[in-house]
């Protein structure tokens, strides 16, 4: 039963966040039905009816009979009355499983071949899995403990399994090896957990069924056995809008746990109920997903090869992006793959939306936790891009819950493949055979751009892009640069920007793609405030080597090479740029060659100048030895005359003995021998003191 008033949703596009619009679609519908259905609810429980209220579209599920149904029609607060039928669905079956040598179906080595052919092994490659997106399947069930399908479970991990908010049982009666209202995510038939697996499953091992094993998944069982009635599928519509707790309501709901894509692989015939009388009650509900930001991926059926096959909600709605079957590893539709255009509601709708592959598709079974199985149907390819749309998201955040642009760039990158069938015109896009064509993920997420840093002021950082396929790719950054790789990935680029920048790649041009590449560099610019660590040299002893003055020996870098060495030493490191050397300095002034060190100690400064004009400076010291103190007193003066004379007249005259006098004394090179070495050192000890020391 519909009701007359249906809210407006429109505001919500305006939303800038998926939480923003989840939130108020579910308070604005919840609110409006609350508003609307009081009496209508009262006049039911007073008449003892059995009946269920939704929100999602406003309308009220009743059990009763011809008398009752009359009644409420007369209402002016209803719009219509709808049947909803219990019918069978015809699900894909199973093919024969692959065995292993084991005899078990769960053998392969690789991804499997539906899920290389969209090439989502390379985005995983660039590290892009679909962390941070949920997935939400609607189906037969789902066998969640089966092995790769537990690790992806958004309700499994750390502690018991949490399954509010993660799953919900639309099916009240029946249910088959389930039951009703099954608290646990349950299959009753296989077909459930076989989509869900080609959406997200991975063992952690071999088995790479899945196009995003990094997303998680959240379930909702909306046929009983295959029955499905247009009741069941709303009520996983609106669970999905804001899931809540097991055995809750729809009151409790939390739209910030809601899914970013829903997987839909049924369809509701006219034996289930949907008709073309009531097809606006299943959009609205489609168009509320949509709205709060969630990707709607429908099957297109599987009634080809003929044209305006695509007849059945959600695949007929405009709201839904809708997928047709390739043969798996080919451009070819698979004769099954109901085609467009849509015309059982006379929108004349262009459908599908894109094409993947859908024969002998390999993944879990619902039998075993360890099995898998193969199926054919739409309903395989479908979950293909319900995966490829977690990985766009995953790999592009900024379009999370921007439903059309998911599905702008799904459809700007995939292959296309031609088609004249149908009322399609060839090269024209997208047609009523394969839509945009083949999903390729590999153009959709191309690469993926590193090399965040932080450098000061002049400094440079490197970027770096891993890119999918081969070259050569043509690269348009941000910033207008133009950049062409002919070699290997990853490709490089040195920046050096003056401010903080943010860089992506807005297009990687290869072949036929030309898409953005995922991620960003950030280079964050800091102003060199910090001065040059400086390392000074050690402290250096050194002889006299000439006279600072009256009285008083010292030593210049010009008369002495370990001077002019220690003067231009040091070192220093610095963060940002290269440090330049300034003069060393003694007593606050530039020193230089001349400058001369007199005996005894001297401290020196040694500075680091930056590009910044930041100053480091750290201090060492000269010892000058005056050497002309050779009676070893603790002074220089004219008694030194008298031992420097002894020592002149022993070297010249050898034999003779010195004035009394450590013997060593005579060894003035310090080379441990008395020697004619000692002589000139002597000469020039001589002079020293008759310039020093003459009275």
């Amino acid at each position: 039963m519909v009701l007359a008033e249906q809210p407006d949703l429109t505001p919500a596009r305006s939303l800038p966040t998926k939480e923003a619009k989840g939130r108020f679609v579910y308070e604005t519908l919840f609110a409006h039905a609350e508003r609307t259905q009081g009496r209508l609810r009262a006049e039911l429980e007073a008449r003892g009816a059995e009946y269920r209220p939704f929100y999602v579209v406003n309308a009220i599920w009743v059990r009763g009979n011809g008398v009752l149904a009359m009644d409420l029609a007369r209402r002016a607060d209803v719009a219509r009355i709808d049947p909803n039928p219990r019918v069978r669905v015809a699900l894909p079956g199973a093919e024969r499983p692959e065995a292993a040598r084991d005899g078990t179906p769960h053998a392969v080595l690789a991804a499997e071949p539906g899920v290389s052919f969209v090439r989502a092994p390379q985005v995983w490659a660039l590290g892009i899995t679909g962390a941070g997106v949920v997935v939400g399947g609607a189906d037969t069930g789902i066998r969640w403990t089966h092995q790769a399908l537990l690790p992806r479970y958004r309700g499994s991990g750390i502690g018991l399994p949490k399954h509010d908010y993660n799953w919900h049982d639309s099916i009240h009666s029946g249910g088959g090896v389930c039951g009703a209202n099954s608290p646990v995510p349950c299959d009753d038939d296989g077909h459930g957990s076989h989509t869900i697996g080609t959406a997200v499953g991975w063992d952690g091992g071999t088995n790479q069924v899945g196009v995003a094993p990094g997303a998680k998944w959240i379930g909702c069982r909306n046929m009983d056995q295959g029955y499905g009635t247009p009741a069941t599928y709303l009520e996983c519509f609106e669970f999905f809008l804001a899931p809540y707790p097991v055995g809750g309501t729809p009151a409790q709901g939390d739209p910030s746990r809601a899914p970013d894509v829903t997987t839909n692989s049924w369809g509701c015939p006219p034996s289930e109920g949907c008709n073309t009388g009531n097809f606006e009650t299943m959009r609205q509900a489609v168009a509320a997903q949509r709205a709060a930001g969630i990707l709607t991926e429908a099957s297109a059926g599987n009634s080809g090869s003929g044209c305006s096959t695509v007849s059945d909600p959600p695949a007929i709605f405009d709201e839904a992006f809708v997928v047709g079957a390739l043969s798996t590893g080919t451009d070819t539709i698979a004769s099954f793959s109901s085609r467009g255009p849509v015309t059982v509601d006379g929108s004349n709708r262009v459908k599908p939306d894109i094409a993947a592959p859908g024969t002998s598709t390999r993944s879990v079974s619902g039998s075993s936790d360890t099995g898998y199985v193969s199926m054919s149907g739409t309903s395989m390819a479908g979950p293909h891009v319900g995966g490829g749309a977690a990985l766009v998201i995953s790999a592009f955040p900024e379009l999370r819950g921007d439903v059309d642009a998911v599905e702008q760039r799904l459809a700007a990158s995939a292959a296309r493949i031609s088609s004249s069938s149908c009322g399609s015109t060839s090269g024209a896009y997208p047609n009523n055979t394969f839509g945009w064509g083949r999903m390729d993920l590999g153009c959709a997420i191309p690469g993926l751009v590193s090399g965040s840093a932080t450098i000061c002021e002049g400094s440079s950082a490197t970027l770096s892009v891993a890119l999918v396929g081969s070259g050569p790719w043509t690269l348009t950054w941000s910033d207008g640069h133009v950049q062409v790789v002919t070699g290997a990935s990853p490709a490089t680029r040195v920046v050096s920007p003056s401010a903080t920048t943010t860089y992506t790649v807005t297009g990687v041009a290869s072949g036929s793609c030309d898409q953005p590449a995922a991620g960003s560099a950030t280079v964050t610019v800091e102003p060199d405030t910090q001065a040059p660590a400086v390392t000074a040299p050690a402290p250096l002893v050194v002889d006299q080597t000439l006279c600072c003055g009256a009285g008083a020996g010292g030593a210049t870098g010009a008369t002495s090479p370990e001077v002019a060495a220690f003067l231009s030493g040091g070192s220093a490191t610095e963060e940002c740029s290269s440090a330049t050397r300034l003069p060393a300095q003694v007593g606050g002034a530039d020193a230089d060659s001349t400058t001369c060190l007199p005996a005894g100690e001297t401290p020196v400064t040694f500075r680091f100048q930056d590009a910044a004009g930041n100053v480091g400076s750290a201090v060492s010291t000269v010892t000058v030895r005056a050497f002309a103190d050779l009676d070893l007193d603790g002074n220089v003066d004219p008694a030194d005359m008298v031992v420097l004379q002894s020592y002149f007249n022993f070297a010249a005259t050898p034999g003779v003995p010195p004035f009394e006098a450590p013997a060593s004394l005579a060894d003035l090179t310090h080379d441990a021998a008395v020697d004619p070495a000692d002589l000139v050192q002597l000469q020039g000890f001589f002079n020293l003191a008759v310039a020093c020391l003459a009275p």
